[in-house]
């Protein structure tokens, strides 16, 4: 059972900046897959390969599966490789960490964006709470600045009344 901190949840980010986050990382990923589409057209003219084909004219299914695997592929490698934030993280200057205050652990990020699945996870936090793939993977999206300034303060006092060298 992983020790759940105060700190963590009084620095939790707002709802907007929670809804900031997810527009800006669904832009990216439209873009992204349009970057896609447009490859597979091109690699479908000059070497008539049915998948590159099948890419942009699967049916709604087709749909379906490659987004969520365009949207595991993005979060996944984002969250793991630079300390729990995605391109709308670094933007709004907020991250992922995990409730005890460490850096969230590739099982959690890997839960996170498993539950990303979930049909209306994307929107789940906005009742005010927080998301269901914060929730099932013990994880917080923090604000950086009010988070280290309050654990700094909070360092500060703890070192009061220690020896300096």
């Amino acid at each position: 059972m992983i020790k759940h901190l105060r700190i963590v949840e009084d620095n939790r980010a707002s709802t907007s900046t929670r809804f900031a986050n997810y527009i800006i990382d669904l832009i990216v990923l439209i873009v992204i897959n349009a970057i896609l589409s447009f490859a597979s057209l091109i690699i479908y003219s000059f070497t008539s390969i049915n998948f590159f084909y099948f890419y942009n004219n699967g049916g709604l299914l087709w749909e379906f599966f490659t987004g969520n695997l365009i949207s595991f592929i993005y979060y996944f490698l984002w969250e793991k490789y630079s300390n729990g934030r995605t391109v709308g993280k670094y933007i709004t200057n907020t991250k992922t960490i995990s409730i005890d205050g460490n850096d969230v652990t590739t099982q959690q990020v890997l839960y996170r964006t498993l539950s990303r699945i979930v049909p209306f996870d994307a929107l789940s936090f906005l009742g005010g709470g927080n998301g269901w793939h914060d929730s099932w993977s013990d994880t917080r999206v923090i604000n950086v600045n009010n988070y280290l300034a309050e654990k700094q303060a909070k360092d500060d006092i703890n070192s009061l009344g220690t020896k300096e060298n």
